[in-house]
């Protein structure tokens, strides 16, 4: 969770907050710099190799590394007006009236967001391996849907 130790008080205005995974960015980021290094030092070392398998050697690390900074910037963004949700392969817009509520099943790897029309939204920047942190930020995005999440003018 990328915010600061304060938590907000109800009723405090942010410009936004955002919420990350830190275990899985490590892991991502330290991954992607191994293969990559791995790669080149491939790509030089490997004799036999004409310029076209050289290359073909680094083109496979930068993919890894694209798709570990993929995995990486994962992220869920509290708007005041809207709920932003990057997921691995997506990025999702939710007004704050779609979401009913969070939930953290035991077992599930990431928290899920319930969504008023029935369905739910996998939250991958929340992630189990994150242990405490974890429950931190599904507790603080409980208070900000509860907060934001009723029906302005009501």
């Amino acid at each position: 969770m990328s915010t600061p130790a304060a938590d907000p008080q109800p009723g405090e205005a942010r410009a936004s907050i955002v919420l990350r995974p830190r275990a899985v960015r490590v892991a991502a980021y330290l991954s992607a710099v191994i293969v990559m290094a791995g790669m080149i030092a491939g790509a030089v070392l490997i004799t036999s190799f004409q310029w076209g398998g050289r290359l073909g050697l680094v083109a496979v690390g930068v993919l890894v590394f694209l798709f570990c900074h993929l995995e990486a910037s994962v992220m869920v963004t509290a708007r005041p007006e809207a709920l932003v949700v990057r997921n691995l392969m997506s990025t999702r817009t939710l007004e704050w009236a779609e979401v009913i509520g969070i939930s953290f099943p035991m077992g599930d790897p990431w928290a899920h967001l319930d969504l008023a029309d029935g369905s739910t939204l996998a939250l991958q920047a929340i992630q189990r391996y994150d242990g405490d942190r974890a429950i931190a930020a599904a507790h603080l995005l409980r208070r900000l849907v509860q907060e934001r999440g009723e029906a302005v003018g009501d």
